[in-house]
């Protein structure tokens, strides 16, 4: 074949059009140099990582290596120190006597090969496979290693207590660093977002928390708990020698180019400190538009005309960890121009963004969200957004803020977009007051997303028909489990809406003090979709379950 470029290639094989090529071209270019193309590429959506994967290894006519379903042998693992299998991102998956198969995502890169057959003493044959899944198999093999080592390394102290100078020389050592090193790059690989390490009598259990739902990550001994939870408090900040009461830190780690914002919380229980960790995505990974917040068409353009008020209060609604944050930095994303001033309040701040003044909320010194709020309005703003309404004063304020010409973003814990209304009158801000001022709600949710490879069809019973509100039976999908979506049944998350447009037959309702079910009939008037309609229309879609209807909207 001729020895074109691999973006050539992909033209030619109707993979990507001449003006997909130029845009991937540019932005390489305004990269410079720091990005290679199939990152680009994928960065962009014009193809999946597997997909230009697949492409790759056909046009260099080597063997493409799934590793999610590839039985990797230990022992050729262990051929490749791990220090070199991450600098390169590659892992040895297969041993046939002197020939060992390495799995790489630059296969062309022959100065990797050379070292490894230099440190091995075996040649080298590559295959190619996605960074993303080499990196993974990394964090999985080589952490039973690490664990093995950190095992060794205490059995000569056993499990008795050490004093606190022992105890912080102890955890110094290489096998237990690596040990919550890796732990945090496993749970990021797989778009966790917590971590509880949590100690039992006989052994120390690890989950992740992915898609909402806590899954195992590994088991460890008890002798490793109280090494780890010292390793882990010591890069937070906390007291190593304060075992009795709760303590709060956090860190940073770099994996796999990413700078993550790492919070710790520890709490003491029977068998040791119980740890969870927050893994908050930094100012480096791209904040999300509008358009991918997964509205559907008609509550976009809803949303959309609610950004355009110059002045008002917008909330966002929902449990904790249900999107809101995103959705905001989002809004903030598109109405923050050059020519506007915009100063948010949070707690804690989580992504940083160019161009806005982000201040951090610390109760301890007084910056309370009220305190900050009264300082932010002399600071000549024209857009407000205040993390969370926690109390009467915020509200009041930010009430006040909004009829003075502010436009004010925020978030309340409420179930939907109707009950945030009554709920900022019961907080104590005069019916008036939220009638003049309120622009809309945003009440959502996230509900996972079936996977599309193991997804199994049936028609929908009469139960689930009066669950979506239909009369009769549509084709449904169940989740069942593959190796794609580590055997859940379903992959990733998208959110789900409803939008209370504050219209002035709304506005006079909220002024009477109306109560919910009223709102909620006009809202409906007013064309206002439930959250229960959105997720009926994903289920029958084929994106989701009825199971997912039932746990984001079931309600006595």
């Amino acid at each position: 074949m001729r020895n074109i470029p691999i973006g050539q290639y992909l033209v030619e094989q109707n993979m990507i059009s001449n003006e997909q090529l130029e845009r991937v071209l540019f932005a390489q270019r305004e990269s410079q140099g720091s990005k290679r193309f199939g990152e680009v590429i994928v960065e962009m959506g014009y193809m999946s990582e597997i997909k230009f994967a697949q492409a790759l290894a056909g046009k260099l006519k080597v063997p493409y290596v799934d590793l999610a379903t590839f039985k990797i042998d230990d022992e050729a693992v262990s051929k490749i120190p791990e220090s070199l299998a991450k600098k390169h991102t590659v892992i040895a998956i297969d041993i046939v006597g002197k020939r060992l198969t390495v799995a790489t995502d630059d296969p062309i890169n022959f100065n990797i090969l050379e070292d490894i057959k230099v440190i091995t003493g075996m040649d080298t044959i590559p295959v190619l496979a996605t960074r993303s899944s080499i990196n993974k198999a990394i964090g999985d093999k080589y952490t039973m290693a690490n664990i093995d080592s950190v095992n060794e390394s205490l059995s000569a102290f056993g499990t008795e207590n050490l004093n606190d100078e022992e105890s912080k020389e102890r955890v110094e050592s290489a096998p237990i660093v690596k040990l919550a090193t890796t732990i945090v790059e496993n749970a990021f690989r797989a778009e966790a977002t917590d971590i509880h390490i949590e100690p039992f009598k006989t052994f120390t259990r690890i989950r992740i928390r992915v898609n909402g739902d806590l899954i195992e990550l590994m088991s460890v001994s008890s002798a490793v708990q109280s090494a780890l939870a010292t390793r882990i408090k010591l890069i937070s900040g906390m007291n190593i020698a304060e075992k009795r009461i709760p303590q709060d830190g956090r860190f940073s780690q770099v994996v796999d180019g990413t700078e993550l914002d790492v919070r710790v919380s520890s709490l003491p229980t029977v068998n040791g400190e119980k740890i969870v960790i927050r893994i908050l995505s930094t100012g480096q990974i791209a904040l999300r538009k509008i358009t991918d917040l997964g509205m559907s068409e008609y509550n976009y353009k809803m949303f959309e005309s609610m950004l355009k008020c110059p002045h008002g209060v917008m909330l966002v609604t929902g449990p904790t960890g249900s999107g809101k944050t995103t959705t905001l930095y989002a809004a903030l994303g598109e109405i923050a121009k050059p020519n506007v001033n915009v100063v948010t309040v949070e707690d804690p701040v989580e992504k940083n963004i160019e161009g806005i003044n982000q201040c951090q909320v610390n109760s301890k010194a007084g910056m309370t969200f009220s305190a900050a709020l009264r300082s932010i309005l002399r600071q000549d703003p024209d857009i407000v957004m205040i993390g969370e309404m926690r109390d009467s004063e915020t509200a009041d304020i930010a009430i006040r803020a909004a009829i003075t010409g502010h436009l004010v973003l925020s978030t309340l814990h409420t179930n939907d977009a109707a009950s945030t209304i009554v709920r900022l009158i019961d907080m104590g801000v005069a019916p008036y007051m939220v009638a003049t001022s309120l622009i809309g709600v945003v009440a959502q949710r996230l509900v996972k997303v079936l996977c599309p490879k193991c997804r199994r069809p049936r028609m929908s019973n009469e139960e689930e028909n009066n669950l979506m509100h239909i009369s009769a039976p549509v084709q449904i999908f169940d989740a069942v489990g593959c190796p794609e979506c580590n055997n859940t049944g379903y992959k990733g998350r998208t959110a789900i809406h409803e939008i209370i447009h504050c219209t002035s037959g709304i506005s006079t309702l909220i002024a009477e003090s109306a109560g919910k079910e009223q709102l909620e009939e006009a809202a409906k008037r007013n064309g206002t979709r439930l959250l229960r309609d959105n997720v009926s229309e994903l289920v029958q879609q084929g994106r989701t379950t009825i199971d997912e209807l039932v746990r984001v909207t079931y309600s006595v």
